[in-house]
């Protein structure tokens, strides 16, 4: 006899026991226990999905509204000033003559005018 068919004999006949035995449910546990993970997906929802979705919109607003010459900052943490932007790729320059491409979704923050040559 197959070891699984044994395990299976010996779940099944305890499951029906149990359900026999037993009294029916009250109405009131089986709302609550629907209720609960109702409950903990709208506060997921709040407290974890709104926000990220929040985040992503402002980014997306923020890389569509750069402009040559802004001053920005990349994830990697490299500084520098806008000088050719493209559909995927945005060229900065970080020092005199040294330019990058770097991918739009890269830059992290748009700096104020000026932040660039204070440092």
């Amino acid at each position: 006899m197959n070891p699984l068919d044994t395990l299976l004999e010996l779940i099944i006949p305890a499951a029906h026991a149990q359900a026999a035995g037993g009294a029916a449910p009250a109405q009131g546990g089986m709302l609550s226990t629907l209720l609960f993970p109702v409950v903990l997906i709208v506060i997921m929802y709040f407290l974890m999905i709104r926000p990220q979705m929040k985040r992503q919109k402002e980014h997306k607003a923020m890389l569509d509204k750069l402009a040559k010459g802004d001053e920005v900052i990349t994830n990697g943490g490299i500084a520098g000033s806008v000088v050719a932007i493209g559909e995927v790729f945005i060229t900065i320059e970080v020092a005199n003559g040294v330019e990058l491409r770097v991918q739009r979704g890269a830059i992290a923050s748009v700096l104020p005018k000026g932040t660039l040559k204070s440092a």
